[in-house]
Protein backbone atom coordinates (compact mmCIF):
# COMPACT_ATOMS: atom_id res chain seq x y z
CA UNK A 1 0.00 0.00 0.00
CA UNK A 2 1.31 3.63 -0.60
CA UNK A 3 1.90 5.60 2.66
CA UNK A 4 2.90 9.05 3.01
CA UNK A 5 4.26 9.20 6.83
CA UNK A 6 3.17 12.78 7.38
CA UNK A 7 2.53 15.40 10.72
CA UNK A 8 -0.59 17.71 9.85
CA UNK A 9 1.23 20.92 9.94
CA UNK A 10 4.22 20.44 8.20
CA UNK A 11 4.04 22.66 5.25
CA UNK A 12 6.51 20.09 3.51
CA UNK A 13 4.23 17.17 3.81
CA UNK A 14 0.98 19.76 3.36
CA UNK A 15 2.84 20.86 -0.14
CA UNK A 16 2.96 16.94 -1.04
CA UNK A 17 -0.36 15.92 0.16
CA UNK A 18 -1.63 18.68 -1.93
CA UNK A 19 0.02 17.15 -4.94
CA UNK A 20 -0.78 13.75 -4.69
CA UNK A 21 -4.24 14.35 -4.20
CA UNK A 22 -4.28 17.21 -7.39
CA UNK A 23 -2.91 14.29 -9.43
CA UNK A 24 -5.68 11.55 -7.85
CA UNK A 25 -2.75 9.58 -6.26
CA UNK A 26 -4.42 7.49 -3.58
CA UNK A 27 -2.34 7.02 -0.36
CA UNK A 28 -2.47 6.25 3.23
CA UNK A 29 -1.53 9.07 5.45
CA UNK A 30 0.48 7.63 8.27
CA UNK A 31 1.05 10.17 11.02
CA UNK A 32 4.54 10.40 12.15
CA UNK A 33 5.92 12.08 15.53
CA UNK A 34 9.29 12.74 13.81
CA UNK A 35 10.75 14.45 16.87
CA UNK A 36 10.59 11.18 18.79
CA UNK A 37 13.76 8.18 18.42
CA UNK A 38 11.97 6.02 15.77
CA UNK A 39 14.68 3.78 13.77
CA UNK A 40 11.69 2.62 11.30
CA UNK A 41 11.11 5.89 10.56
CA UNK A 42 15.27 6.74 10.02
CA UNK A 43 15.82 3.79 7.96
CA UNK A 44 13.00 5.42 5.52
CA UNK A 45 14.67 8.89 5.85
CA UNK A 46 18.32 9.17 7.74
CA UNK A 47 17.69 12.76 7.87
CA UNK A 48 14.59 12.20 10.31
CA UNK A 49 12.42 14.67 8.32
CA UNK A 50 8.64 14.09 6.72
CA UNK A 51 7.51 13.69 4.39
CA UNK A 52 8.45 10.60 3.36
CA UNK A 53 6.52 9.10 0.91
CA UNK A 54 6.32 4.74 -0.36
CA UNK A 55 4.95 4.95 -3.18
CA UNK A 56 5.04 1.38 -5.70
CA UNK A 57 7.84 0.19 -3.32
CA UNK A 58 10.04 3.36 -4.17
CA UNK A 59 10.94 5.09 -0.47
CA UNK A 60 11.04 8.59 -1.75
CA UNK A 61 11.71 11.76 0.63
CA UNK A 62 12.47 15.78 0.51
CA UNK A 63 9.15 17.75 -0.26
CA UNK A 64 10.26 19.18 -3.30
CA UNK A 65 12.11 16.42 -4.75
CA UNK A 66 9.02 13.96 -3.96
CA UNK A 67 6.42 16.69 -6.29
CA UNK A 68 9.03 16.51 -8.64
CA UNK A 69 9.08 12.85 -9.09
CA UNK A 70 5.44 12.86 -8.86
CA UNK A 71 5.34 15.60 -11.48
CA UNK A 72 7.18 13.13 -13.83
CA UNK A 73 5.84 10.34 -13.23
CA UNK A 74 2.08 11.56 -13.83
CA UNK A 75 2.56 14.35 -15.57
CA UNK A 76 -1.49 15.19 -15.68
CA UNK A 77 -2.82 17.36 -14.70
CA UNK A 78 0.77 19.55 -14.61
CA UNK A 79 2.26 21.75 -11.70
CA UNK A 80 4.62 22.87 -14.06
CA UNK A 81 4.57 24.80 -17.00
CA UNK A 82 6.40 24.02 -20.05
CA UNK A 83 8.92 26.92 -20.59
CA UNK A 84 12.23 26.38 -19.01
CA UNK A 85 11.51 30.38 -17.71
CA UNK A 86 8.34 29.31 -17.11
CA UNK A 87 9.90 26.06 -14.91
CA UNK A 88 12.15 28.24 -13.21
CA UNK A 89 9.64 30.51 -12.15
CA UNK A 90 7.34 27.79 -9.80
CA UNK A 91 10.83 26.52 -8.15
CA UNK A 92 12.08 30.14 -7.39
CA UNK A 93 8.83 30.15 -5.45
CA UNK A 94 9.18 27.02 -4.24
CA UNK A 95 12.32 27.52 -2.68
CA UNK A 96 11.69 31.37 -1.76
CA UNK A 97 8.74 29.15 0.83
CA UNK A 98 10.76 26.60 1.52
CA UNK A 99 13.56 28.14 2.54
CA UNK A 100 13.31 32.22 3.26
CA UNK A 101 9.45 32.33 4.27
CA UNK A 102 10.19 28.67 6.42
CA UNK A 103 12.80 30.71 8.30
CA UNK A 104 11.49 33.39 8.91
CA UNK A 105 7.72 33.07 9.56
CA UNK A 106 6.88 29.32 9.80
CA UNK A 107 9.75 28.72 12.40
CA UNK A 108 8.77 32.03 14.23
CA UNK A 109 5.22 31.37 14.69
CA UNK A 110 4.09 27.65 14.08
CA UNK A 111 7.17 26.07 15.31
CA UNK A 112 7.29 28.40 18.47
CA UNK A 113 3.65 28.35 19.31
CA UNK A 114 2.81 25.12 18.56
CA UNK A 115 5.94 22.68 17.81
CA UNK A 116 7.57 23.56 20.96
CA UNK A 117 4.53 22.46 22.96
CA UNK A 118 3.97 19.35 21.53
CA UNK A 119 7.76 18.20 21.56
CA UNK A 120 7.95 19.83 24.98
CA UNK A 121 10.58 21.76 24.55
CA UNK A 122 9.14 24.75 26.91
CA UNK A 123 7.21 28.02 26.28
CA UNK A 124 7.30 30.04 23.08
CA UNK A 125 10.39 32.67 22.88
CA UNK A 126 8.55 36.06 22.41
CA UNK A 127 11.01 37.66 20.12
CA UNK A 128 10.74 35.05 17.63
CA UNK A 129 7.44 35.21 17.65
CA UNK A 130 7.18 38.63 17.27
CA UNK A 131 10.22 38.61 14.51
CA UNK A 132 7.78 36.31 12.46
CA UNK A 133 4.32 38.11 13.11
CA UNK A 134 6.53 41.03 11.51
CA UNK A 135 8.25 39.49 8.31
CA UNK A 136 5.07 37.76 7.14
CA UNK A 137 3.77 41.39 6.29
CA UNK A 138 6.64 41.48 3.82
CA UNK A 139 5.88 38.11 2.57
CA UNK A 140 1.88 39.07 2.60
CA UNK A 141 2.93 42.00 0.50
CA UNK A 142 5.77 40.56 -1.82
CA UNK A 143 2.37 38.14 -2.66
CA UNK A 144 0.34 40.62 -3.32
CA UNK A 145 2.62 42.60 -6.17
CA UNK A 146 3.32 39.17 -8.03
CA UNK A 147 -0.52 38.46 -8.05
CA UNK A 148 -1.49 42.11 -9.12
CA UNK A 149 0.51 40.82 -12.49
CA UNK A 150 -0.22 37.32 -13.04
CA UNK A 151 -3.20 35.08 -12.07
CA UNK A 152 -1.48 33.26 -9.85
CA UNK A 153 1.45 33.22 -8.26
CA UNK A 154 4.22 31.75 -10.65
CA UNK A 155 1.94 32.98 -13.78
CA UNK A 156 -1.34 32.68 -15.51
CA UNK A 157 -1.52 29.11 -14.14
CA UNK A 158 -2.14 27.23 -10.93
CA UNK A 159 1.66 25.85 -10.23
CA UNK A 160 3.74 23.82 -7.48
CA UNK A 161 4.68 27.50 -6.62
CA UNK A 162 1.17 27.97 -5.20
CA UNK A 163 0.76 24.42 -3.56
CA UNK A 164 3.99 25.33 -1.67
CA UNK A 165 3.11 29.32 -0.48
CA UNK A 166 -0.51 27.35 0.59
CA UNK A 167 1.31 24.52 2.70
CA UNK A 168 3.10 27.57 4.32
CA UNK A 169 -0.01 29.72 4.91
CA UNK A 170 -2.64 26.81 5.59
CA UNK A 171 -0.40 25.71 8.73
CA UNK A 172 -0.62 29.53 9.88
CA UNK A 173 -3.94 30.05 9.26
CA UNK A 174 -4.51 27.01 11.55
CA UNK A 175 -3.14 29.04 14.75
CA UNK A 176 -4.80 32.33 13.16
CA UNK A 177 -1.62 34.21 11.88
CA UNK A 178 -2.79 35.17 8.74
CA UNK A 179 -3.93 38.59 8.58
CA UNK A 180 -5.89 38.16 5.02
CA UNK A 181 -7.37 41.52 5.56
CA UNK A 182 -3.91 43.09 4.43
CA UNK A 183 -3.80 42.13 0.90
CA UNK A 184 -7.54 41.21 -1.16
CA UNK A 185 -5.92 39.58 -4.13
CA UNK A 186 -3.95 37.14 -1.74
CA UNK A 187 -7.51 36.33 -0.08
CA UNK A 188 -8.84 35.76 -3.20
CA UNK A 189 -5.95 33.78 -4.41
CA UNK A 190 -6.04 31.76 -0.90
CA UNK A 191 -9.82 31.55 -1.23
CA UNK A 192 -9.56 29.70 -4.90
CA UNK A 193 -6.65 27.53 -3.30
CA UNK A 194 -8.55 26.49 -0.45
CA UNK A 195 -12.07 25.51 -2.59
CA UNK A 196 -10.19 22.75 -5.23
CA UNK A 197 -11.10 19.26 -3.66
CA UNK A 198 -7.40 18.53 -3.11
CA UNK A 199 -7.54 21.45 -0.28
CA UNK A 200 -10.38 19.04 1.82
CA UNK A 201 -8.07 16.92 3.74
CA UNK A 202 -6.13 19.64 5.18
CA UNK A 203 -9.32 21.76 6.05
CA UNK A 204 -10.63 18.41 8.24
CA UNK A 205 -6.54 18.16 10.00
CA UNK A 206 -7.33 18.36 13.86
CA UNK A 207 -3.74 18.28 16.16
CA UNK A 208 -4.69 17.57 20.04
CA UNK A 209 -4.41 20.79 21.84
CA UNK A 210 -4.76 22.91 19.76
CA UNK A 211 -8.49 23.16 18.24
CA UNK A 212 -8.95 25.36 14.74
CA UNK A 213 -10.18 28.66 14.48
CA UNK A 214 -13.91 28.91 12.82
CA UNK A 215 -12.81 30.17 9.79
CA UNK A 216 -10.35 27.96 9.03
CA UNK A 217 -12.24 25.18 7.22
CA UNK A 218 -14.95 28.03 5.99
CA UNK A 219 -14.61 28.20 2.33
CA UNK A 220 -15.59 31.53 2.50
CA UNK A 221 -13.88 32.97 5.12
Amino acid sequence: MNRLFHFPLSPFSRKVRLTLAEKRIEVELVEERYWEPNQDFLRRNPAGKVPVLRLNNRVLSESQAICEYLEETVPNPPLFPKSPDERFEVRRLCAWFDDKFHHEVTSKLLYERVNKKIMGLGYPDSKNVKSGAQKIKYHLDYMGWLLDQRRWLAGDVMTLADFAAAAHLSCLDYISDVDWNRAANVRDWYAKIKSRPSFRSLLADQVPGFPPPRHYADLDF
